[in-house]
Parts: C-alpha cells; sequence; structure tokens
C-alpha cells in the first residue's frame, strides 16, 4: 500500500523556464547601454586629445641671407659709413654700382659689383709740416669688388691716392668661409688702416 505522505511523481515542481519577454527586455537594455557608454568614451577620447600647439613664428631671415643689394645698401654701407666716422672719415661717399674693374693694366671688361668709398683727406699742419693724414691734390678710394651678386662669392680690394688710377688689386677676406656683416666691416676697417688712411691709427 503506497505511502500517503509522498506525492505522486507526475506532481513534482519543475523549473520555470525563462519567459520571452524578459530575454526582450536584456535585448532592448543591451543598446541603451552601449549608446549611453558611447558619449563617454568619446567625452573622454577629447580630454585625452592634446590641444593643438600655436604654429611657430617664422624666424626673420638673418641679414647676411637678404637679397645683395639690399644687404649692402641698408646694413653694409650705413654699418661702415658710422665705423668710418668714429675713426675721423666724416665726408666719405660710399656707393654701390656695377661696372668693370678700374684697374691700371687690367683688361678684364665684366661688370662686377663694387662698393666704392671716396673722400678727400683733410691737409693738416704738425710743427710745420703736413700731417700723417694730408694727401694734397686729390681724394682717396677704394673698392670692394664683388665678383658675384652675393657677400660669400670672391672678392677684391683696390685704391688709390691723392686722384691717381688704382694700379694693384688684391684678394679681399679669402680665408673666410663664413661671411657677416660685422666681419665685412672689421677686414675693410682692417685695410684701410693698413695703409694708414684711418685718423686714430
Amino acid at each position: 500500500m503506497a505511502d500517503e505522505k509522498t506525492p505522486p511523481v507526475d506532481s513534482a515542481p519543475t523549473e520555470a523556464a525563462p519567459s520571452t519577454d524578459s530575454k526582450a527586455q536584456s535585448a532592448e537594455a543591451a543598446p541603451k547601454a552601449e549608446a549611453k557608454a558611447a558619449p563617454k568614451a568619446e567625452a573622454g577620447a577629447e580630454a585625452k586629445a592634446a590641444p593643438k600647439a600655436a604654429p611657430k613664428k617664422e624666424k626673420p631671415p638673418a641679414l647676411e641671407d637678404k637679397p645683395f643689394t639690399e644687404f649692402i645698401e641698408q646694413h653694409f654701407i650705413p654699418t661702415l659709413k658710422s665705423a668710418l666716422k668714429e675713426k675721423g672719415i666724416d665726408d666719405i661717399q660710399l656707393t654701390l654700382d656695377q661696372r668693370p674693374l678700374g684697374v691700371f693694366g687690367v683688361s678684364d671688361s665684366e661688370p662686377y659689383w663694387h662698393v666704392k668709398g671716396e673722400w678727400q683727406p683733410d691737409v693738416g699742419v704738425r710743427d710745420g709740416s703736413l700731417s700723417e693724414q694730408a694727401s694734397p691734390g686729390g681724394n682717396r678710394q677704394f673698392n670692394i669688388a664683388f665678383t658675384k651678386d652675393s657677400i660669400s662669392s670672391p672678392k677684391l680690394f683696390y685704391f688709390a691716392d691723392r686722384g691717381a688710377q688704382p694700379s694693384t688689386i688684391e684678394q679681399f677676406m679669402g680665408d673666410e668661409r663664413k661671411i657677416t656683416l660685422d666681419l665685412l666691416v672689421l677686414f675693410t676697417l682692417r685695410r684701410l688702416n693698413g695703409q694708414k688712411w684711418l685718423a686714430r691709427n
């Protein structure tokens, strides 16, 4: 005789299968979660992106990199004139032009850029005789010839005193690889000082 307390096999409880409604709700919730996460990710990416650096200001070109005539007329000639004035030469005329070499015995007719300096030296009397700066009868002149329209090109130097025609030509700054405004002025003063043409020797 069966035990009355034992429940029938058919009456045993079974696990409830997940409803289709809960699956649909989960499927709908997933895209919404991704949609909420996307703006956060984008915001994070923007925060991490470094701000663009301001464009660097271009440095102005060095004086020596300017066009040849601009450098000579606007920088070399004014600077040299001021330096010569400090040495006692006040009335010098400095010009830039193109012409053949004006040296006696030189037949080269090729025109070169020239920086020409010309002035009338003072005639002074010292102890009853003409001073070292006296040069009666004509002007003094010097010429720096550039063989090309570049300050780095080979350069020539020639000069004349008392209105004579130059008869000697020589290399100028031949050993200098880098030419600067200061060096051009320095070598010009040094060369004129070698002729004892500067008042403050």
